[in-house]
């Protein structure tokens, strides 16, 4: 593309942290080939992103569209699906509809030559449409993952799928042999997706609409670990698929506030043995139920094993409940773990030469980057598509799942300590150890992952209307 043809790039994403930052991520990226970004959010959203790299500040607005207030949502307090507990998100899907028309007037006034947006504006293509503004329908998901859903075109084929136990095997579009398949209590979680929620649309319709007549679809995967699985969702979805890598998170610009915070993490960090501490996050979206919340606590405990555990607490203001550890826990493992309860630097944590291994719900962004850094991964599933992330990676032999009651999805404080200390510290668990460590040739190479972000913009730049 020649030097000066410069595109204008509007990226929308949902209104979830796990969703915001893998866009963030992809736009700081496009920026650094010196094409402008517009990156629309909410204010509280754009407020608590990382800093934009100086660099490229000058290429990236950040635009605020007000969300409006909506029944049954805290008042200027829940912008994101992380400040509400699981029930009230689909009025943050009211919400975030109610950004059709200010979200029209920033595209009309600016004029990008494309926008990239997520699964939730099912508003969006006819707006688009008008303005002749084209389309790329981002998916943080996984090819595979999108595939198990199915079709856009005849999403009735989906849909027809009501029962739990049909999502416990390939479905019939998937022409070659996968294990990449629901456990019955996750289908159970997961019809709910196919249902009309509280917003008028089910999640599925939101992204049949937001998807179909897109220019592309984009989807946050390599070829390398699922090239058969590219080509079959250009298959199903009828149009080019293009992969934009893994978008392993840039080094954030560090402040005051975040480097004590790092200061005091590494102090602990640094007095434990290499590959020893087990690391334990589930991202900002999952929410244990008190009795999982305190197997898993017990099992940690039981293990014996050094952890850092990241725990989120739920703001009062947003009316969740909010789990308790259980008594004495943090008197009995004092100095052999560590439970944080504020904000921690996931990347930094996990690169650490004393963390070996990685307690996980699978969030697709987490588990890339804790292969990154090679570590073996101990699962444990809890919503969306966690579990078929799960089911590849345990294909890989990077990891294994905690077992579960496959009817309810319970586990005990056993299952869990005996997982731990099989993939961290057990001779027959050594196998999980080397084949993480294997899986970064793939997710440490950063100039494998940029090269799919270059082949990304060259589309955009050949088929998008140059300013």
């Amino acid at each position: 593309m020649a030097e000066h043809q410069k595109l204008h790039i509007a990226m929308f994403p949902w209104l979830a942290f796990g969703h915001i930052i893998p866009f963030l991520e992809l736009g700081k990226l496009i920026a650094r080939k010196g094409h402008r970004v517009s990156f629309i959010s909410t204010p509280k959203n754009i407020e608590r992103l990382p800093k934009i790299p100086p660099d490229i500040a000058t290429l990236i607005t950040l635009v605020k569209l007000p969300l409006p207030h909506v029944e049954n949502l805290p008042e200027n307090a829940a912008e994101a699906t992380m400040d509400v507990p699981y029930h009230i998100v689909p009025y943050l899907k009211i919400a975030h509809d109610g950004l059709q028309e200010p979200l029209s007037r920033f595209l009309e006034s600016s004029t990008p030559d494309w926008i990239i947006h997520d699964f939730a504006p099912n508003w969006l293509p006819p707006i688009a449409t008008k303005l002749g503004i084209p389309r790329v329908f981002f998916s943080i998901f996984r090819a595979s993952s999108l595939c198990f859903f199915g079709p856009l075109k005849g999403s009735t084929d989906t849909t027809a799928r009501t029962e739990p136990e049909q999502f416990t095997v390939p479905p019939k579009w998937v022409p070659f042999p996968s294990k990449i398949v629901f456990r019955v209590f996750e289908a159970k979680k997961l019809l709910d997706n196919f249902d009309e929620n509280p917003s008028g649309v089910s999640d599925w319709a939101r992204l049949v609409s937001a998807a179909s007549g897109a220019e592309a679809v984009a989807t946050k995967t390599c070829m390398e670990i699922e090239a058969k699985w590219v080509k079959l969702l250009g298959d199903l979805y009828e149009m080019p698929v293009i992969p934009v890598g893994l978008l392993p998170p840039s080094a954030q610009e560090s402040g005051n506030e975040r480097d004590s915070t790092w200061d005091m993490i590494v102090e602990w960090l640094d007095k434990q043995d290499k590959g020893s501490v087990v690391f334990i996050a589930f991202g900002s979206e999952v929410q244990p139920s008190q009795q999982d919340f305190i197997e898993l606590a017990l099992g940690i405990e039981q293990s014996g094993l050094p952890f850092f555990w990241v725990i989120r607490k739920q703001s009062d203001s947003v009316g969740g409940d909010s789990v308790e550890l259980p008594e004495g826990f943090e008197v009995r493992t004092k100095g052999r773990g560590v439970v944080w309860t504020s904000w921690a630097p996931q990347s930094r944590i996990l690169a650490h030469d004393s963390v070996g291994g990685f307690l996980t719900h699978c969030g697709w962004s987490s588990v890339s980057e804790a292969l990154q850094f090679g570590l073996a991964l101990i699962m444990l599933p809890f919503f969306v598509d966690q579990g078929l992330i799960a089911r590849s990676l345990e294909e890989w032999q990077a990891g294994i799942e905690v077992p579960r009651n496959e009817q309810d999805g319970s586990f005990t404080r056993d299952s869990v300590a005996q997982t731990l200390k099989l993939v961290m510290t057990d001779a027959e668990g050594q196998i999980y150890r080397d084949k993480a460590k294997e899986m970064t040739t793939i997710f440490g190479d950063k100039d494998l992952q940029h090269q799919y972000v270059d082949k990304f913009v060259d589309f955009l730049g050949k088929k998008g209307h140059v300013s």
